[in-house]
C-alpha cells in the first residue's frame, strides 16, 4: 500500500469513527436543569435516576433565588429549569423578553382554606371573617380559591391580581381580612377561616388534604412547570425528561415524601 492509499485509508477510518461516535456523544450530553433548593431539587434527584435508565444524563444546578434560574436558562447556561409556577414564568417572559416556554407541569404547593370552627365552606355564616395573605400575588390567589368554592364572585377580568376591591358579589357578606401570609396560621383562632399558602401551612403542621376545608385544584393556575428555551421545546431530550418526571415512581415519591403539602400536577 503506497503513501496515497494509506492517507485515503486512514481518512476513511476517521469518517467511520465520527459517524459511530456521534450518537454516543449526543446521548452522553449533560442536560443541566436549574432548581431552587428543597422539594424542587429533591424531586429532580429522583427524576435523574429514572431518566438515566433512558440514556438521559442530568445535572442539577441549585439556586437560592427566583431570578437567576430563568436568566441562566435564557443565557444558555442551563438546558431547563424546574422551580416556578406558570404565572411567574409568563410574567418573566413578558417583562424580560425571554424566549422561554413551559413544556409540562410538575407539582403544586396548594393553598388551602382552613378553619378551627367549621368543617365545610358551606358552613360559613353571614359576616364571617376570612383571612387572606396581604401581598398582591397570594391575595389574588386566595380570592380565586374563595370564588372557586362559590363564596364570592370577582369582577370579570380581575384574574390572578385580584384584590378585595374586585369582589363583585358577596352573598354572605364575608369580611376579608388581609394579614401577612406567615401570620395566618397563628390567626386561625381569631378568624372563621383563612386561606394559607402550602409552605406556611406545612410549618404549622397543617395538611391541605387532611386539615383543609377546601383546596386548590392540582392543575390550577399556580401549578409549577418545567421551562426550556423555546427553540428546544421539541428536542428528544425534552420528551425523555417529561417521561421521567411524569413517571409513577416520581408521583409515589412526592406523595410519600411531602404528605400532601406538595401534590403532583400531572
Amino acid at each position: 500500500m503506497n503513501r496515497r492509499q494509506l492517507v485515503q485509508f486512514f481518512a476513511g477510518l476517521s469518517v467511520i469513527a465520527s459517524l459511530v461516535s456521534a450518537p454516543v456523544l449526543a446521548q452522553d450530553k449533560v442536560i443541566k436543569i436549574g432548581a431552587t433548593g428543597g422539594p424542587h431539587a429533591e424531586i429532580l434527584e429522583v427524576v435523574k435516576k429514572i431518566a438515566a435508565k433512558d440514556g438521559l444524563n442530568i445535572q442539577i444546578v441549585e439556586f437560592s433565588d427566583y431570578v437567576q434560574p430563568n436568566a441562566a436558562l435564557a443565557a444558555g447556561d442551563l438546558d431547563a429549569n424546574s422551580y416556578q409556577h406558570l404565572p411567574y414564568l409568563e410574567a418573566q417572559v413578558k417583562d424580560r423578553s425571554y424566549k422561554l416556554t413551559s413544556v409540562g407541569y410538575t407539582i403544586t404547593f396548594p393553598m388551602g382554606l382552613y378553619s378551627k370552627k367549621i368543617k365545610s365552606p358551606k358552613d360559613l355564616k353571614i359576616g364571617a371573617r376570612i383571612g387572606i395573605p396581604n401581598d398582591p400575588t397570594n391575595g389574588g390567589r386566595a380570592l380565586l380559591l374563595l370564588q372557586a368554592q362559590g363564596l364570592l364572585k370577582l369582577k370579570a377580568g380581575a384574574g390572578l391580581q385580584a384584590t378585595p376591591l374586585d369582589i363583585a358579589d358577596n352573598p354572605k357578606k364575608l369580611k376579608i381580612v388581609e394579614i401577612d401570609a406567615a401570620q395566618l396560621p397563628r390567626s386561625l383562632d381569631d378568624l372563621d377561616a383563612a386561606a394559607i399558602n402550602g409552605n406556611f401551612a406545612e410549618k404549622a403542621g397543617l395538611s391541605p388534604t387532611k386539615d383543609g376545608i377546601a383546596i386548590e385544584a392540582a392543575r390550577g393556575p399556580y401549578a409549577n412547570v418545567i421551562a426550556v428555551r423555546t427553540e428546544d421545546k421539541d428536542k428528544p431530550w425534552v420528551a425523555k425528561l417529561l417521561k421521567a418526571y411524569h413517571s409513577a415512581e416520581v408521583k409515589q415519591y412526592v406523595l410519600a415524601q411531602y404528605k400532601s403539602s406538595v401534590i403532583p400536577s400531572w
